[in-house]
């Protein structure tokens, strides 16, 4: 049993992390825009009738070109850069294939994603008002109650269809489930891989949904189970998904096993409206 004081402390050094992550150039309080590519060239600048539309920049900052040859990009004389150079047909990396291709424009930084198979091109603004004005995430008061001591039952072969919230189900490996007992009721969670050491990544819902917290649901991430199963779940670090921050992420949602009827008071409130 961990005191009590400590326990705080941790959580807080965690949440700390938290909101410098949160206020990164590239994070998730900057993303302005996600725009889906059509075969062949897509425009890309902050005239009304491009392709893909931009917060801010000139009328026509370049085009993606989107071909059998892979993905380019190409920009203007006063548009899309990368290292502070213009670009000209270069191919993109995309978020699946290692560390994107980050392009550039005035504060914009735009790259390469794919999501079902299907390639899109993100927007980040690092001048964007939420992150000047982000001071916190309102919080249930950190409690050792909440640090429960579950069990890990393996489910080696199994995979799991994860919704999200474009609609599309991504097939994932689920290691097994994070069995716990909470006022004489267990609640079983179906676990998603999470960590290089064998952390798991919990993505549930829980009975405060809508009201208190986001309404699709919280993440968290547990300790490594040990060789005897045992593993810990503090729900304390229970935190908002991306989606809460920007309507162009593209969050898993939990799906019906993972929907608690449980009151799950602890961890992070929603940010802005539920």
């Amino acid at each position: 049993m961990i005191r009590p004081d400590l326990h705080r402390a941790e959580v807080e050094a965690w949440r700390a992390e938290r909101y410098a992550a949160l206020r990164r150039e590239i994070g998730w309080l900057t993303l302005v825009g996600l725009d889906w590519l059509r075969p062949g060239v897509n425009r890309v600048g902050s005239a009304p009738d491009v392709e893909i539309v931009l917060p801010s920049g000139p009328p026509t900052a370049g085009t993606i070109t989107l071909s059998d040859d892979g993905i380019r990009a190409s920009g203007t004389r006063d548009g899309l850069t990368l290292g502070g150079m213009s670009v000209s047909d270069l191919r993109l990396v995309s978020d699946q294939d290692g560390d994107p291709t980050m392009l550039e424009l005035g504060s914009l930084r735009l790259c390469l994603i794919e999501r079902g198979q299907r390639p899109a091109l993100r927007t980040w603004d690092i001048d964007a008002d939420a992150r000047r004005s982000f001071d916190g995430i309102d919080h249930w008061p950190v409690s050792p109650d909440w640090r429960i001591d579950a069990r890990f039952e393996p489910t080696p072969t199994r995979a799991l269809h994860v919704p999200d919230v474009l609609g599309f189900r991504d097939e994932q490996p689920s290691p097994g489930d994070v069995v716990f007992e909470r006022d004489g009721v267990v609640h079983r969670i179906q676990a998603l891989a999470g960590g290089d050491a064998g952390e798991l990544w919990l993505v549930f819902g829980d009975a405060t949904n809508r009201h208190e917290t986001y309404g699709g649901g919280r993440f968290l991430y547990t300790s490594a189970p040990t060789t005897t199963g045992a593993v810990v779940v503090d729900f304390n670090r229970a935190y908002n998904p991306p989606c809460v921050f920007s309507s162009f992420a593209t969050c898993p949602l939990p799906w019906a096993a993972n929907r608690l009827t449980l009151r799950i008071e602890a961890g992070e409130r929603t940010w802005g409206r539920p």
